[in-house]
């Protein structure tokens, strides 16, 4: 199957970062592209998008500022498939992406995705205040997992990502 292309760019306010695309991802070549996923309601509904986007329309948000990287470019059925060798790999492709890059905010979509990154045994929600970034002068702010499986209530995980949507309108350009 193949790999969901990045949507990356230099200048960019927020890069989002999954674990990777799930198998209808992969089929459909777009990121977040279950219908379970709640990943473009959650953006528009927490004011990141002034509308609600269509996974197809993906590549629309680099206009906006926003653009889309996994940590593991791989489909898969779920992050249980994801071998060790694969996380190393993705770590070190993500650093040099983030560091070619540079976006002002390396937002994870999980909490387990953060810490396959940064190698840390814990995250809070939000931005990641106290800790050296991993890539320096790139913020680091987790968010939690859009997938329909998360059991977080969703105007719970909106409101976290409506943080992201306050800093950006403070410090857009």
């Amino acid at each position: 199957m193949e790999e969901v292309a990045d949507h990356l760019d230099h200048g960019l306010q927020i890069v989002f970062i999954g674990f990777n695309p799930s198998i209808r991802s992969g089929e459909l070549g777009h990121h977040y592209a279950n219908p379970r996923n709640n990943f473009w309601r959650i953006l528009h509904q927490s004011g990141l998008t002034p509308r609600l986007y269509d996974a197809s329309e993906d590549g629309e948000l680099l206009k906006l500022g926003y653009g889309f990287t996994n940590i593991v470019a791989r489909p898969t059925v779920g992050i249980e498939d994801i071998t060790r060798e694969e996380y190393k790999q993705g770590r070190e492709l993500l650093r040099a992406k983030l560091e070619l890059y540079r976006p002002q905010i390396a937002c994870f979509v999980g909490k387990g995705v953060y810490t396959e990154f940064s190698r840390r045994s814990k995250a809070g929600w939000g931005f990641q205040e106290g800790v050296t970034p991993v890539v320096d002068g790139v913020r680091e702010f987790v968010a939690p997992s859009s997938s329909g499986l998360v059991r977080m209530p969703l105007p719970e995980i909106v409101g976290i990502y409506r943080q992201l949507s306050e800093f950006v309108a403070e410090n857009g350009e």
